[in-house]
């Protein structure tokens, strides 16, 4: 046995008691190691083994070799990931983000793509010399939880930690670098404390309410169902009762206060490849907004209250009527004016009420009419009627009689200004509208700027497993918030669950039956949950400081990490909980607790993963793969011969079409499924599944060659002859200025790819192009060429983002290679601990001579 296999074994042995996180004690051995003098030794091709274990290198890059190189690497690069004890704002960031999961217990395609993206990212930054958090975490609370419980028996908190401790198993196993030390649980009281937090700030500035909202019952089990509880034929998922509309106060966010504020914002964020279209057309043109009204019957006060929409607030003063819809919950809930408005409607006509309505801005009182229309504009029920600017409303009000004030007048020059308008009179339109909002806000009775399109968030969810609402009621004093102080209300331990009846939280005397904190009478707490997109609406923030106990996130670290720089998620995503986190951000920011509005700078939104699925023409059922005949021209049914519908779509378990990520990395390996991942195809477009014929086979030949090249360059060094570069003669020169260039021009490439379009495949179509030049070079350019030995170099470096394992195995064989002429290298750092490769600064120059083709045209 040699001195450098002694060496190696007591490396291991070493490496082995201490763990291989003991980076200092690796890179002494690793720079005593490089001290030897390496003699050639390329192993038979009957051995299968890697140059990490033994000092020998490997020659070809076949199965076994690729399952030693990941076994030996994954996870020695576990330890290498984001980690920052303490945040150096001194330093350059860059906060990488994919959605995170909800822990269904297993990984699909889907998460495999996203989460491979966001890693490449955070290993790519990291090497740029940034401070880098890739965080990851889990969206907790959630049905399908409750409907496990419902179904086996399981605790919802005992079946979420399982299934989030599997898919960290499976994490580990696809090698991808979370920051784990950042990890949240949205299930945990650690977490929704803050949610509660947050809700209650909500409430304090008067963008949380309630009000009757429909919900879908279930007159069999007596219970609220989720819409994704009610099947294509309206029917209940468990009874197959016919599902029922019946209205239930649930809680609300204003998310219109805030509508005007967001569209605006959308013009400074930088193209989000369509989302921004999106975005603002989810939002809608802010050109109205809701003022609030107070119902009167015969001169009565009733108590309620009712926000109706008008497109010009400037003429206020003009309204005649209030419209709402046949449809309206004042006509079906459970107001105390269902009564009185049902006997004065007229189905088809235009209903004058004894219902009154009081304008708690201008004090002005008008009749409620319910119209004869089916529907307003898009999603609006209830209308301000104004006459001066609207012939619509002028017609109804003249044909039911109502009087009206006319409050716009045109000047002779074309001006339109307001008037009979109380302190708003003698205003331009523009000025009025400036002042009614503004007073409307402060009085906080509306004034927000929105669209006819957007509607406030609803967040009642009558579930137990989620976050509870922070709220109890109180029979003398009301609706009132849970004091911070006895933050979190957390959920109590329910051990039945029949998915039948009332919330189960309404089922925990003890939890339910609680005091009022502010007159200590007896009171009910909320028994609604929030709609899990609350806790997903802040996450990006706690991530900024997961482990405060005093409050949600220090506001000097939010600052410093936010916005984030990537985010990365699936196109589903990109209109509601997009919408609901910027919310949030700009709530945070007009709190002080943020100075950034906007929480995501870049969006990258990933296409789907989709396979074939094969279905019965005759019942639309979908078979498995084995059940389906692949040998004629067209698919067939194995059993019957039927003719089969064949279509491309999402990877679903109930399609049949899935493919589980586990066997793909035992049959290809981490690296040639992540290279798969990145290069099938950019990452906004969809990836049609074809493992055989499609990129797969691309990437393992690839991987080949990348081993193939450093092979040769070991063998070349190994061979006995020194390496000088004066030995080239001038074509060879020539020849090396060319590999110089083509390295210079795919760093170049591939960095730009990586910042600014993230295009990973075209950036890996640039790394196959380089690797094919250098597979070209001749044999004394290999040996003598310091350009051939720098542009292997940095191939390798820029692929450790991509195929780490690939890549760190090469980077040893390089570094521990004899008689090398590269200098800059940190020879005795792996691989993803190098700086990432720039463009030479002579590259840069614009050269002397310059090329151009001319046509010569000959006059005949």
């Amino acid at each position: 046995m040699t001195l450098a296999d002694i060496i190696t074994l007591r490396m291991q042995s070493v490496c082995q008691r201490v763990g291989t996180c003991s980076s200092c004690l690796k890179r002494q051995l690793n720079g005593f190691l490089g001290l030897i003098k390496w003699q050639r030794r390329l192993v038979p091709p009957c051995v299968r083994t890697i140059y990490s274990e033994t000092g020998k290198w490997e020659k070809s890059y076949g199965l076994e070799t690729r399952k030693r190189v990941e076994n030996w690497w994954l996870p020695r690069l576990k330890d290498q990931v984001c980690r920052i004890s303490e945040t150096n704002k001194s330093r350059p960031k860059f906060y990488v983000l994919s959605m995170f999961p909800y822990p269904s217990g297993k990984l699909h395609m889907g998460h495999v793509r996203v989460y491979t993206m966001s890693d490449a990212v955070a290993r790519f930054q990291k090497m740029r010399g940034m401070q880098v958090i890739n965080p990851m975490g889990w969206d907790a609370f959630g049905l399908p939880a409750e409907n496990a419980a419902v179904e086996h028996g399981l605790h919802p908190a005992s079946w979420t930690q399982s299934n989030i401790q599997h898919m960290r198993e499976q994490f580990d196993a696809l090698g991808l670098s979370f920051t784990w030390e950042r990890e949240i649980t949205t299930c945990l009281p650690e977490y929704y404390k803050w949610t509660q937090y947050l809700f209650l700030k909500l409430f304090e500035a008067g963008i949380v309410y309630q009000k009757e909202a429909l919900v879908n019952w279930d007159p069999v089990d007596q219970t609220v169902l989720a819409n994704e509880q009610v099947d294509d034929n309206g029917c209940s998922w468990r009874s197959g009762a016919k599902v029922e509309q019946k209205y239930l106060k649930q809680w609300f966010i204003k998310t219109t206060a805030y509508a005007k504020a967001m569209f605006d914002a959308l013009s400074d964020l930088p193209e989000w490849y369509g989302i921004k279209e999106m975005q603002a057309n989810w939002i809608g043109d802010c050109v109205g907004c809701y003022l609030d009204f107070l119902l009167k019957v015969d001169g009565e006060v009733t108590g309620e209250k009712l926000a109706a929409y008008t497109y010009t607030p400037e003429a206020i003063y003009g309204a005649s009527h209030l419209y709402i819809l046949p449809t309206h919950r004042l006509l079906h809930g459970n107001s105390s004016l269902k009564e009185v408005f049902q006997r004065e409607f007229v189905p088809g006509k235009d209903s004058l009420t004894s219902v009154t309505a009081v304008n708690l801005l201008t004090d002005q009182e008008i009749p409620v009419v319910i119209s004869a229309k089916t529907n307003f504009e898009n999603f609006l029920d209830t209308k301000i009627g104004i006459p001066s600017t609207s012939a619509e409303d002028a017609a109804v009000a003249k044909n039911l009689g109502i009087s009206f004030t006319e409050v716009i007048e045109t000047l002779p020059n074309g001006l339109e200004k307001v008037i009979n308008s109380a302190e708003i009179t003698g205003m331009t339109r523009q000025e009025a509208l400036k002042a009614v909002t503004q007073q409307a806000k402060n009085k906080r009775i509306g004034g927000d700027l929105t669209s006819d399109k957007l509607r406030d968030w609803l967040i009642s969810r009558q579930r137990y497993w989620g976050t509870p609402i922070p709220i109890i009621h109180c029979q003398t004093c009301g609706t009132v918030p849970v004091p911070y102080e006895d933050l979190p209300v957390v959920l109590p331990n329910v051990s039945t669950f029949t998915g039948k009846g009332a919330s189960p939280l309404e089922t925990v005397p003890e939890w339910v039956n609680c005091f009022c904190p502010r007159c200590k009478a007896a009171a009910r707490r909320e028994a609604d949950t929030m709609d899990t997109f609350v806790d997903s609406s802040w996450y990006y923030l706690r991530y900024t400081d997961p482990h405060n106990r005093d409050r949600p996130f220090n506001s000097d670290l939010a600052d410093y990490w936010m916005p984030v720089d990537l985010y990365i998620g699936g196109k589903e995503h990109a209109v509601m909980h997009l919408f609901y986190a910027r919310f949030f951000s700009h709530f945070c920011h007009d709190l002080k607790m943020t100075k950034h509005k906007e929480p995501f700078h870049k969006l990258l939104v990933q296409g789907l993963i989709k396979n074939q699925t094969f279905r019965l023409t005759t019942t639309g059922q979908c078979l498995k793969r084995e059940e389906v005949d692949l040998t004629g021209t067209e698919p067939v049914h194995l059993k019957t011969g039927e003719n089969l519908l064949v279509a491309w779509e999402k990877m679903s378990k109930s399609k049949h079409n899935g493919i589980d990520p586990e066997e793909l990395v035992k049959e290809y390996g981490i690296d040639t499924l992540r290279l798969y991942i990145l290069f099938a195809a950019p990452p906004e477009q969809d990836i049609l599944w074809d493992a055989k014929t499609d990129a797969m086979p691309g990437v393992q030949r690839w991987q080949t060659r990348l081993w193939a090249l450093v092979t040769k360059l070991i063998e070349a060094r190994t061979s006995g002859t020194m390496p000088n570069p004066e030995l080239l003669n001038k074509k060879e020169k020539a020849e090396a200025r060319k590999i110089w260039e083509q390295k210079n021009l795919v760093i170049s490439e591939v960095t730009e790819y990586f910042t600014k379009d993230h295009l990973f495949n075209a950036a890996i179509s640039r790394l196959m192009s380089l690797t094919n030049i250098l597979h070209q070079a001749s044999r004394p350019l290999i040996l003598h060429s310091t350009e051939f030995e720098d542009a292997l170099a940095s191939l390798c470096i820029m692929v450790a983002p991509m195929a780490p394992h690939i890549a760190s195995e090469m980077w040893k064989g390089l570094a521990h290679m004899q008689n090398k002429l590269c200098t800059h290298h940190h020879w005795d750092a792996d691989v993803l601990h190098q700086s990432w490769p720039k463009v030479d600064p002579e590259f840069l120059q614009p050269s002397d001579v310059v090329e151009m083709s001319v046509l010569v045209v000959q006059n005949c």
